[in-house]
């Protein structure tokens, strides 16, 4: 576990990427197995331990500390971890530090009961760095500046091999990952999984601004809708078959609508989509189904699943990933038409002849359910990552509308000190009493600059009205320009309505927040 913490603290205060990858490549070195496979676990978010809750954390704290002191100090840190590792009263105690596999190992199989008498018996001798590290390990959410995404390279630049190929494994094998690091050890062979339905990294655009179209040569570019959904790969192999997320995350369970119709082998990439008497309907609906383990008859028949394909990446065990777009395109098409699969249709070209076609295409996407175009080279092969030149996305230009700041809570990690993640209001009429009243209608944490971050801080501390921990209530004085993608409507929220992908485009310290935006103007937004 020593070495584990010593990472992490090292990691959070390492700014450089570059560094970050010489921490990572040289703990892997160092670290026996299976410990290095646990920690790449946590950095990577794939290791959880359903027996050990938050609230049993913050109970284990309040025992051994002054509660109201817990509360107070809470507050401040805006961490549980961080607070409850500075705040344990140290005790003597002849017990070692357990190793990292000691406590996921034990941690793995404790049921809530065990789970705090356990924790409790580790934290004594451990210092304040190892308690931090540990409660962060069993809360997850390390936050230590280290994606799921630098650690695969970390990983690959440990093993000298190419991070395409550490990602086509990754999902794969589980942790901790033994016969990964046998293989990048030199050890053993490559794991060969080629008989089950892994994830295959996807092909990713660029996206363009509003003057750089003009810039491209198109006469080799084809032009797709993008549609507002979410990207999805389906794998199927021996008999078994995977509904992937972008990120590679099995989304499976909640779509056997789409699974179950997959009598296919092969890859194939598309847009997940909930597609309603022959209509796409908005994001909102699809949302419903999103982060759900299974989903109810009554979701299935009121959500139902679709995929619009994009693209073939196997037929079969055919890799098709070399062939140029176009190549692989008429091999989607034959696919089509010889598995003829349910919940599965062709996305459509968009002939056009020149910029002025494509801005007036673009322009046409609001009010449907795609968020603009995308751009693919013809004679482009299929590429994990993003590389340049090949594939762009050109989306339609951001909604803006004018609201109230209302609460504001602590972020995380670099941000634990700071009030960073706003929700913000709209004005309407009370229902009951025709008073004009604040109503929130989304919540942002980014678009703002470090500088901006810190007046905003301090606006929130000079202007706080009512606590509830690490939440405060403002004062309704400061106009947040708040843009977005789309408004749909959703009855889980007060106000009716939700922003899709928020984020603050302009703090107005000019504006009268009585000159707001009203949730008329939002309601009229709506597609």
């Amino acid at each position: 576990m020593k070495p584990f913490s010593e990472l992490l603290d090292r990691l959070i205060y390492t700014p450089s990427r570059n560094a970050k990858l010489a921490r990572l490549v040289a703990y892997f070195r160092s670290a026996p197995d299976p410990d290095r496979g646990w920690a790449l676990a946590a950095l990577t978010g794939a290791l959880t331990f359903k027996g050990v809750k938050a609230g049993a954390v913050r109970e284990l704290a309040m025992r051994r500390a002054d509660p109201v002191l817990f509360q107070w100090s809470y507050d401040y840190v805006g961490d549980l971890a961080e607070t409850t590792a500075l705040i344990w009263p140290e005790r003597a105690t002849n017990r070692d530090w357990p190793s990292l596999t000691e406590v996921v190992e034990r941690l793995r199989t404790a049921n809530r009961a065990e789970a705090a008498d356990v924790i409790e018996e580790w934290l004594d001798p451990l210092d304040a760095t190892g308690r931090w590290a540990l409660l962060k390990l069993i809360t997850g959410g390390l936050r230590v500046g280290v994606s799921a995404r630098l650690a695969k390279v970390a990983l690959a630049e440990y093993g000298g091999v190419d991070p395409a190929e550490i990602e086509e494994l990754w999902h794969g094998i589980d942790p901790p990952y033994g016969e990964l690091f046998a293989w990048l050890d030199g050890t053993a062979e490559r794991p060969d999984l080629e008989d089950r339905p892994i994830f295959r990294p996807p092909m990713l655009a660029h996206p363009l601004e509003e003057n750089e179209v003009q810039g491209l040569d198109l006469s080799g570019f084809r032009a797709e809708w993008k549609w507002d959904g979410i990207r999805v790969q389906i794998a199927s192999r021996g008999g078994e078959s995977r509904l992937y997320s972008r990120t590679g995350d099995d989304i499976g369970g909640a779509f056997p609508d789409v699974l179950d119709h997959v009598t296919f082998e092969g890859v194939l990439d598309g847009e997940l989509l909930v597609l309603k008497d022959g209509e796409v309907r908005p994001f909102n609906e699809l949302q419903q189904r999103l982060n759900r383990k299974t989903v109810s008859a009554a979701m299935l028949k009121k959500y139902p699943a679709f995929v619009r394909l994009y693209d073939i990446l196997f037929d079969g065990g055919d890799d098709l990933r070399p062939l140029p777009f176009d190549d692989r395109r008429r091999r989607l098409e034959s696919f089509l038409l010889r598995e003829a699969p349910l919940r599965m249709d062709l996305s459509d070209l968009v002939p056009f002849n020149g910029p002025a076609d494509l801005d007036a295409l673009r322009a046409s996407a609001r009010g449907t359910s795609t968020e603009g175009l995308m751009l693919k080279r013809g004679d482009a092969p299929y590429i994990a990552g993003r590389p340049k030149g090949l594939w762009y996305k050109w989306k339609r230009g951001p909604l803006t509308v004018d609201t109230v700041l209302m609460y504001a809570q602590r972020g995380h990690g670099k941000r634990s000190s700071y009030y960073s993640d706003y929700t913000f209001g709209a004005w309407r009429a009370n229902p009951d009493t025709g008073n004009v009243e604040l109503v929130p209608v989304g919540k942002a944490y980014f678009g703002f600059t470090d500088e901006e971050l810190k007046h905003l801080d301090k606006w929130v501390r000079d202007h706080t009205v009512k606590r509830y921990g690490p939440v405060r209530e403002v004062s309704q004085g400061l106009v947040l320009e708040v843009a977005f993608d789309s408004v749909h409507r959703s009855p889980r929220h007060k106000s009716g309505v939700a922003m899709r992908f928020p984020r603050v485009s302009r703090i107005r310290w000019d504006k009268p927040a009585a000159d707001a935006d009203r949730l008329e103007t939002l309601e009229g937004m709506i597609e």
